[in-house]
């Protein structure tokens, strides 16, 4: 669904995209992890049309987005990190707006909107202005605009940042049943409990590269499953075990205190890249 190859980009003399190289699949959950300035934002505005590319291919369900922009931003949905709704407009009235952006007859976007409205739970609310709208709603109103011109590829920038658990939780449920929906999902997100949760294969972004990609629980073994963490007069150190027999042993030669728990996708990022994912 996703083809990079080369893909370069500098800000003066800051290079954000160092020749990456990437590939998504056709209705794959798929996760695009790394520190603030590790090149993901870069990416997603590559892919959807505003930010040009310095050198590289990028392609989006086939088609070259530098040669049809146009005809690949059809193919694709956006949800970003910040609310993007007109707070003056209706709920209703959003998704009207956006259909016409795209192209959509009158009949084509008014079953659309209503079926996706039912789709976030939120048929009832369609004469509420955007503006009176809690954070959690808002967001699975952004998520229903951005599904009203049915593409095959959507981006969620951030989709629960601010969002209290209940309602995360709420988000990552929709985002399941949009997956098996049979529409790509490209995630970013700082919440590494969320990808480990949603997400079908992972990617590691650092200073522009790629350092790793994989399913997430394969990222993780690459450590070892347990993980030990040590606390002494040198602050915390974590080493890793594949048993946890081994690590149940090691906490034994220890001289201060230390604690045993299951390897996560954070531990992989901080073994890969030495910077924390938030």
């Amino acid at each position: 669904m996703i083809r990079l190859k080369a893909l370069t980009k500098s800000y003066g003399d800051v290079t954000a995209l160092d020749r990456l190289d990437l590939e998504v699949r056709p209705g794959e959950l798929f996760a695009f992890l790394g520190p603030n300035g590790a090149g993901k934002s870069t990416t997603i505005r590559i892919l959807n049309g505003i930010t040009r590319l310095d050198s590289g291919e990028a392609f989006i369900g086939g088609v070259d987005i530098t040669r049809e922009p146009l005809r690949a931003k059809r193919l694709c949905g956006m949800v970003a990190q910040h609310n993007s709704l007109d707070g003056e407009l209706t709920v209703a009235e959003n998704l009207e707006i956006h259909g016409r952006l795209f192209g959509m007859g009158r009949k084509e976007r008014k079953e659309s909107a209503e079926e996706h409205l039912r789709y976030v739970e939120m048929e009832d609310r369609s004469g509420a202005l955007a503006k009176t709208l809690s954070g959690g709603l808002r967001r699975r109103l952004m998520i229903a605009r951005a599904l009203v011109h049915r593409p095959r590829l959507l981006f969620l920038d951030e989709p629960t940042v601010g969002l209290d658990p209940a309602i995360r939780k709420r988000i990552w449920s929709l985002i399941k049943s949009i997956n098996k929906e049979g529409v790509t999902v490209f995630l970013t997100t700082h919440y590494i409990e969320e990808a480990e949760f949603l997400a079908d294969r992972v990617a590691f972004m650092n200073k522009g590269r790629l350092v790793e990609s994989g399913a997430p629980q394969d990222v993780m073994d690459g450590l070892g499953r347990w993980a030990v963490d040590s606390f002494g007069d040198g602050g915390m150190a974590t080493r890793f075990f594949a048993k946890r027999s081994d690590a149940a042993d090691y906490i034994l030669t220890l001289e201060g205190s230390g604690s045993v728990r299951r390897v996560n996708l954070e531990d992989a990022f901080l073994s890969l890249t030495g910077r924390r994912v938030s």
